[in-house]
C-alpha cells in the first residue's frame, strides 16, 4: 500500500525506502524513535467514528502499518478510567482501564458472539457530532459508550460462550486485589448518586478499606458483602468492561509488536478519586501534591492529588511497606503490558515532591514545602533527607537551587522509590532501566538531578524550550547528552511550526538562529552563520526546519515526535493551566495519509529524508564523507 503518489516521493512509500530511513537513523546513533499519540487521538475509518480514538480499532492497526519500519515505539498517554466531567487522562485511575478505549465494532463480530447489535453501533457513529472533524466528542460518547457496553454485557450473560466466560472468571480472580475495590466504588457511586466519595453522606462507606480498629474491620467487611450482594450485577458489569479492555489491549500490542513497534505507557503523578478512596490509609492525611509559585502561577498550582505517606512506602528496615508494595504492583502491571516501557510524568513528584496543606495555597508562608527537603519545617522535617547543612540559607524553599550538596547515602534515600519500586518492577518482568522514560522537564531540584545521575536514567530534552541566551542550556543541540529522549515538543506544547511563527521577528528568533548556526554549521564562515541566524529570525519555515535538524543531529540516542509535528497539523492538543473540551480532544485526522502527503508537498509535514540528510551533514564534513552512500540514498527520496 502506498501513502503518496510517486511524484511526492514520500519516504514511507515502500519497505525499501523505509530501510533507507532506518539506516540513516542508525548512522545518527538513534536507538528509538517514538510517535507520541494518546490513544484517544487515534483516527477512525470512514463511517466508524464513535467520537473517541482507541489503539484497539482497525484504524489503529492501519496507523501502525503506516508508522512501522521507521518508528520503533508509540508513546501513549495514561490509560485509566476518567470522569464524565473531566477528559484529562492525567486524573484517571491507576489500575482500571478506560472503557472508552473499548472498540465497540469488535463486539458486533462473531469473535465476541455479536454481543453488541450493529444497530446500536451504527447509531453511535451516525450521530457523532464530530464525525467529520479530527476532534473527540467526549461528552457525547461518555454516556453512549456505557449504554452500549451494558447492552453487550447483558447479551454476554445470555450467550453460550463458555470459554469466554471461563476466561472472565479467571480474569476477575487474577486481578481481585484492585478490581474488587474499583468495582465496589462503582456500586457506591450508584448508592450515593455521585462519583465523588467525599460528598457521600454515609461515613462508613467513605472508609470501607480503611478500618481503624478490629471492630470497624468486622463492621466494614459486613458492609462490603452487603453492597456486593445488592449491586452484584453492576460490579460484574464493571469487571466485564475491564476484561474486554484487557483482551483488546493484549491483541493490539501483539499486533504492534509483529510490526516492530512497542507501546510505551504513561504513569501520571496523580491518583484518581477512586484510588484515593481505595487506598486512603496509604496517603499522608491533610496534605496534597502541587507546584510552588512560579512565572506561570503566582499562588502555585493546587493539584489536589493525595501524597503517598513515606512511612507507608517503606518500613523502618528499608523494606517496602503497604504503599510501596501497591506502587510496585502498579509498575509491574504497566511494564508487563507495555514492553516499550513506562514514561513517568513529573519525575520531581516521585523524587522530591512539593506538598501543601489541605485548604491552603501551595505557598511557603502557608505551610507548603518539599516533602523530603524541608529540615526546617515544623511538620515535614520528620521526613527530611536533606539536612540544614545541605541548604543554601539565602535561597527560599521553593527554589530549585536550594539544596547544594548531598552525600551518597542521602542520594540513595531520595532514589529508594525509583530503585526498589520502579527499577525493581521493570527487572521482575524482564526489562531494564532503559525501559524507564523520565519526564524531567521544568523543575529540576538537586535531589532529582542526583538520583537521575546515580541510576543513569534517561530524561527528556525539549528543544522548543531552549533558553538561547544560556550557552550551557541542557536543551541546546551541543549540550544534549546521549542518554536522553529529545523532542521538539510534547502534548503540552504548541506544534513547532506555531512556536516558530511566534518566535520569528523577535530577539529570541535571532538568538535561536545564532545558536543553531553555531551548532549545525561547525565549519561555516562567520558570514554564513550570521546569514543563517538572520534567516531564522525572519523565516518561520526555515526556523522550523533547523529545529528538526537539531533534533536528529544532537547526540540523544532516542527521539520522540508528537503527531501534530509529524503530520504538520497546526493545532494544540493541550494547554496547561486551562480547562474545557478544547483540551485533550485533538485527533489524528481519519485521512491522515492524505493529510501527511499534502503537507509534505507544502513543506509543513516532517520530511524525514530531507531532515536526516541535513542532520548527517550538520555533524561536519568528515562525518558526512563517511556516510556519503546514506546521504545519496536519502537524496533519492527528497
Amino acid at each position: 500500500m502506498t501513502y503518496c503518489n510517486e511524484q511526492s516521493k514520500s519516504p514511507f512509500l515502500s519497505k525499501e525506502k523505509k530501510n533507507i530511513i532506518q539506516n540513516a537513523l542508525k548512522v545518527l546513533g538513534k536507538k528509538h524513535m517514538a510517535f507520541i499519540a494518546h490513544a484517544n487521538s487515534f483516527p477512525a475509518e470512514p463511517g466508524k467514528n464513535t467520537g473517541f480514538g482507541s489503539i484497539n480499532s482497525n484504524s489503529a492497526k492501519k496507523l501502525i502499518d503506516f508508522l512501522s519500519g521507521v518508528f520503533t515505539d508509540i508513546q501513549l498517554g495514561p490509560a485509566g478510567k476518567t470522569k464524565s466531567i473531566d477528559a484529562s487522562p492525567y486524573t484517571g485511575t491507576i489500575f482500571s482501564g478506560n472503557p472508552l478505549f473499548i472498540d465497540l465494532e469488535q463486539l458486533t463480530s462473531n469473535e465476541w458472539f455479536n454481543i453488541l447489535s450493529v444497530e446500536t453501533y451504527n447509531k453511535i457513529t451516525e450521530n457523532n457530532p464530530n464525525k467529520n472533524t479530527n476532534k473527540t466528542a467526549y461528552s457525547y460518547i461518555f454516556d453512549l459508550q456505557e449504554k452500549a457496553l451494558k447492552e453487550a454485557f447483558n447479551n454476554f450473560k445470555n450467550t453460550d460462550c463458555k470459554e469466554l466466560k471461563l476466561k472472565f472468571e479467571e480474569y476477575k480472580e487474577k486481578n481481585k486485589f484492585w478490581l474488587e475495590k474499583d468495582s465496589l466504588y462503582e456500586a457506591l457511586t450508584e448508592e450515593h448518586g455521585n462519583d465523588y466519595w467525599p460528598m457521600w453522606e454515609n461515613e462508613e462507606d467513605k472508609s470501607l478499606f480503611n478500618p481503624q480498629n478490629e471492630e470497624q474491620k468486622i463492621q466494614y467487611a459486613k458492609r462490603i458483602k452487603e453492597l456486593q450482594a445488592k449491586y452484584s450485577d453492576l460490579i460484574d458489569f464493571y469487571s466485564f468492561c475491564q476484561f474486554v479492555i484487557s483482551i483488546q489491549n493484549d491483541k493490539s500490542r501483539e499486533y504492534a509488536l509483529s510490526k516492530g513497534i512497542k507501546m510505551i505507557a504513561d504513569r501520571q503523578v496523580a491518583f484518581s478519586d477512586r484510588d484515593n478512596w481505595a487506598y486512603q490509609s496509604y496517603f499522608l492525611k491533610g496534605w496534597y501534591l502541587g507546584c510552588p509559585p512560579d512565572y506561570f502561577s503566582e499562588d502555585g498550582q493546587m493539584w489536589g492529588f493525595p501524597v503517598m505517606d513515606p512511612e507507608k512506602l517503606f518500613n523502618k528496615d528499608g523494606s517496602l511497606g503497604e504503599g510501596g508494595l501497591l506502587m510496585k504492583e502498579l509498575y509491574k502491571k504497566m511494564f508487563r503490558e507495555n514492553p516499550g516501557g513506562v514514561r513517568i510524568d513529573h519525575m520531581v513528584g516521585l523524587i522530591d515532591p512539593w506538598v501543601y496543606v489541605a485548604g491552603k495555597k501551595p505557598k511557603i508562608e502557608e505551610g507548603a514545602g518539599r516533602l523530603y527537603s524541608s529540615p526546617e519545617h515544623p511538620i515535614l522535617s520528620k521526613y527530611a533527607i536533606a539536612t540544614l547543612e545541605d541548604l543554601n540559607p539565602e535561597v527560599e524553599a521553593d527554589k530549585e537551587e536550594r539544596i547544594i550538596k548531598l552525600t551518597e547515602e542521602q542520594i540513595k534515600k531520595y532514589g529508594a522509590l525509583v530503585e526498589k519500586i520502579v527499577i525493581g518492577a521493570a527487572k521482575e518482568v524482564g526489562l531494564d532501566k532503559d525501559s524507564i522514560v523520565c519526564e524531567d522537564l521544568g523543575t529540576l531540584t538537586y535531589p532529582v538531578v542526583s538520583v537521575m545521575k546515580e541510576y543513569d536514567l534517561q530524561g527528556m530534552k525539549l528543544i522548543q524550550f531552549v533558553v538561547p541566551e544560556n550557552e550551557k542550556h541542557p536543551y541546546r543541540c551541543k549540550n544534549i547528552t546521549p542518554r536522553s529522549w529529545a523532542m521538539v515538543g510534547t502534548h503540552d506544547n504548541e506544534p513547532i511550526r506555531m512556536w516558530a511563527d511566534q518566535t520569528v521577528n523577535t530577539e529570541a528568533g535571532y538568538l535561536n538562529g545564532k545558536n543553531l548556526a553555531e551548532d549545525l554549521m561547525p565549519e561555516a564562515s562567520d558570514e554564513e552563520k550570521e546569514e543563517c541566524a538572520v534567516r531564522c529570525s525572519k523565516d518561520s519555515a526555515y526556523l522550523t526546519q533547523r529545529k528538526f535538524v537539531e533534533l536528529f543531529a544532537c547526540k540523544a540516542e532516542n527521539v520522540q515526535i508528537f503527531f501534530t509535528d509529524f503530520l504538520g497539523l497546526y493545532d494544540v492538543y493541550n494547554r496547561p493551566g486551562t480547562s474545557g473540551e478544547q483540551n485533550w480532544s485533538l485527533r489524528i485526522p481519519d485521512n491522515y495519509e492524505e493529510v501527511y502527503c499534502n503537507n509534505l508537498k507544502e513543506g509543513t509535514a516532517l520530511n524525514l529524508a530531507l531532515i536526516l540528510k541535513l542532520a548527517i551533514e550538520a555533524r561536519g564534513s568528515e562525518f558526512a564523507s563517511l556516510h556519503q552512500d546514506t546521504i545519496k540514498q536519502l537524496e533519492s527520496l527528497i
